[in-house]
């Protein structure tokens, strides 16, 4: 119990302090709260705005108002709440990431899953070396602080962490789906990526490096990566697991949907408390929760779970966007480097570039190689779809600011010259790529990829595409009607199998699925008949709506 209490006592220590006694704290409170009804407000008037969308209205209120608080205060500060990585990584990454996997189109997510490993883990490790290896030879030659290896590669970790926010939002994944789920998965793994080779990067010895300690760190890279992927997998089916046998809903739907969320986020904090990764654990957990937990519930607790998932992590996004906007202009940041303010607009000049080098590394060679491999040039991704893969990823956001914080500060502030340097060039970097390549984001996507008809898309009818590539891999229903009018063979050698890879992949999934998987953890198609429980009626699968 002491330990326990112990625990506890340190984990709410990390909270933000916030007493309802304090009538200023309170008083900010409100005034934040008000201020993202207002991002939500303004967000909706102007969303057929051609220059704005919902994250940069956020991000410009967030600088008015830190302006005003600046000029009330005297310049004391500039913020309404006190803010930090703990609170970021905590409690607004998960619900995003969470919705994000949970909500996924997971047809074209698998289909495209080696393109988007690709992009997501082999590009950033790119770009990230990309970084390091261009902030290593120019910030030698800047007199902005002493810096070892780690630093360096923490600060390629640090911006290699893309935020592609603002093109998802102009994206219309039913008219663009093949160039939305690489931009989406991208994102999604990127993240991910970014913060596993941040964390092996500080629990790393590099005092010795050698061919040893780089195969060391891969090793431990790759240990991440997958255990942390097998974590959120089986988080999901135990949530699966418990409700389809206890069956909540024949007595309380809410207890149906507040399990759901508890579970989601214990994926998360079992990641940390293990030091895996959260962002991967929470978004496999939200695949699995889609693909079987969320049939085994009742049909109200279906739509409630969608669209509570959906506002918690809209919320999560603004709050974000608005907090950075503040926190830009929080004085005690700049005042360290008011001496030299030319080293750190050069400091920030370079990081641009090296992010627009570092992306265009890797985009472009790794979307060669991908296309390839694809003999139906429905599937290939073009020059064009290649340089909105590439701009998608040239924003940074608040992955980025909480790595930093995280590496050049302590407990929100610093008195290295160096490290300040980095937070105020960071800070720059972010605000400059959101608002100026955010803003140019939509009418170079429209001037791009003018608006095209559902023809377009690679769910439409297409002669030229393969019946086996059409069929969604997590996807029930059209494989039971696909495969009640086709025999599937099974590849009788590696040649079938390279031949056919979408459906020999698909055919020893589906019979996985169908003989172990669904029987035990439910699905469409596998929950035993209850009078009032999920399979009494047949509700749209808004799982993939």
């Amino acid at each position: 119990m002491t330990m326990l209490a112990s625990f506890l006592d340190s984990f709410v220590s990390k909270m933000p302090s916030l007493s309802t006694s304090d009538h200023a704290s309170v008083v900010s409170l409100n005034l934040f709260v008000a201020l993202l009804c207002a991002c939500i407000v303004l967000g909706h008037l102007l969303e057929e705005n051609r220059w704005m969308n919902e994250s940069i209205t956020a991000l410009m209120i967030g600088l008015a108002t830190g302006v005003v608080i600046l000029l009330i205060s005297n310049g004391k500060s500039s913020r309404l709440l006190v803010f930090s990585e703990d609170l970021f990584f905590i409690y607004l990454l998960p619900p995003i990431i969470f919705n994000a996997g949970f909500q996924v189109k997971k047809k074209q997510f698998f289909r495209n899953f080696v393109t988007i490993m690709l992009f997501g883990a082999i590009g950033t490790v790119i770009s990230c070396t990309v970084i390091t290896l261009g902030v290593t030879q120019f910030f030698k030659k800047l007199d902005i602080g002493t810096f070892d290896l780690g630093d360096y590669l923490a600060i390629g970790a640090i911006f290699a962490a893309t935020d592609s926010v603002c093109t998802l939002q102009v994206l219309n994944q039913d008219e663009t789906p093949l160039l939305y789920s690489l931009v989406f998965g991208e994102g999604v793994v990127n993240d991910a990526t970014s913060v596993v080779v941040f964390n092996a990067i500080q629990s790393f010895d590099l005092t010795h490096l050698n061919h040893e300690a780089a195969f060391q760190l891969l090793g431990n890279f790759m240990y991440l990566f997958l255990l942390s992927t097998l974590l959120g997998v089986a988080t999901g089916l135990i949530s699966a697991y418990v409700i389809k046998k206890l069956y909540f809903g024949r007595h309380s739907t809410d207890r149906e949907v507040a399990l759901m969320m508890l579970m989601a986020y214990l994926s998360y904090m079992l990641a940390e408390l293990f030091d895996l990764s959260g962002i991967l654990t929470v978004f496999f957990c939200g695949i699995v929760m889609s693909h079987y937990t969320w049939h085994n519930v009742t049909e109200s607790s279906r739509i409630t779970t969608k669209h509570t998932f959906a506002t918690l992590s809209f919320l999560a996004e603004t709050f974000i966007f608005l907090y950075v906007g503040m926190d830009a202009l929080d004085i005690d940041k700049w005042r360290s480097v008011s001496d030299s303010p030319g080293t750190s607009v050069a400091v920030s000049s370079i990081l641009i570039g090296l992010l627009m080098l570092g992306r265009a590394a890797f985009v472009f060679p790794l979307s060669f190689l991908s296309n390839l491999v694809k003999k139906n040039e429905s599937e290939k991704i073009n020059f064009k779809m290649q340089v909105v893969i590439w701009w998608s990823g040239l924003m940074r956001g608040a992955v980025s600011m909480a790595l930093a914080y995280n590496k050049f500060t302590r407990a929100g502030h610093t008195d290295l010259r160096g490290n300040a340097i980095m937070i105020t060039s960071t800070i720059t970097v972010c605000l400059f790529s959101t608002v100026v390549f955010g803003m140019l984001t939509k009418p170079l996507i429209r001037y791009l990829l003018p608006h095209q008809k559902a023809t377009t898309s690679m769910l439409s009818d297409d002669n030229n595409t393969p019946k086996s590539i059409q069929i969604p891999l997590l996807d029930q229903d059209s494989f039971i009607e696909f495969a009640g009018n086709h025999n599937v063979p099974r590849p009788d050698s590696i040649r079938g199998f390279l031949t056919r890879p979408t459906r020999t992949v698909h055919y020893y999934w589906r019979q996985f699925d169908d003989s172990f998987m669904r029987p035990v953890f439910g699905g469409r198609g596998f929950v035993p008949f209850v009078p009032g429980s999920p399979t009494e009626r047949d509700p749209p699968d808004l799982s993939r709506a």
